[in-house]
């Protein structure tokens, strides 16, 4: 995978070479075949990903309910930011449904760049923040069309 990839993904978009010098050595390359888990929901929050190519389907299992797709990570997005976030656990599943080009980088290592750089740390800090709020909003819909489907079929089948 060629590093010129790095400028045209969102997380780092617009940052100046001396910036990039410091996240390339982070950032390791990884491909995945279709079908691959890339974490269960539950296991241990590690690595945070930057989609180059592929589709990452991100799927959410209620303790009382089936399954959920709650994002479809399309290139130039992330998936798995629990790492980033410090959380033990991934609070969801992904799944890469095509072959998938990634860029993988721990957490650990993110969040100790970010208390060595601040600059950088900050930016990439606001880039999450700015993907973590538009896949919650589309959540959000989702679930809410979820519920309202649900209530619907209880009523239906209620004779209300």
């Amino acid at each position: 995978m060629d590093a010129d990839v790095f400028p045209n993904l969102f997380l780092f978009r617009d940052l100046i070479p001396e910036q990039l010098k410091l996240l390339h050595p982070l950032f390791i390359p990884c491909e995945f075949t279709t079908d691959t888990v890339l974490f269960e929901q539950g296991d241990p929050a590690e690595n945070l990903f930057a989609v180059v190519s592929g589709e990452v389907v991100v799927n959410f299992k209620p303790d009382d309910g089936p399954t959920i797709t709650v994002a479809r990570v399309q290139p130039g997005s992330i998936v798995g930011w629990s790492a980033a976030l410090g959380r033990r656990r991934y609070t969801s599943s992904a799944l890469c449904t095509t072959c998938t080009q990634l860029l993988r980088v721990r957490g650990d290592d993110l969040r100790h760049l970010c208390v060595q750089h601040p600059d950088t740390g900050l930016l990439l800090l606001d880039r999450l923040a700015t993907v973590i709020a538009e896949r919650l909003h589309s959540t959000h819909d989702l679930v809410l069309s979820l519920l309202q489907l649900g209530l619907t079929a209880t009523v239906e089948k209620n004779g209300g």
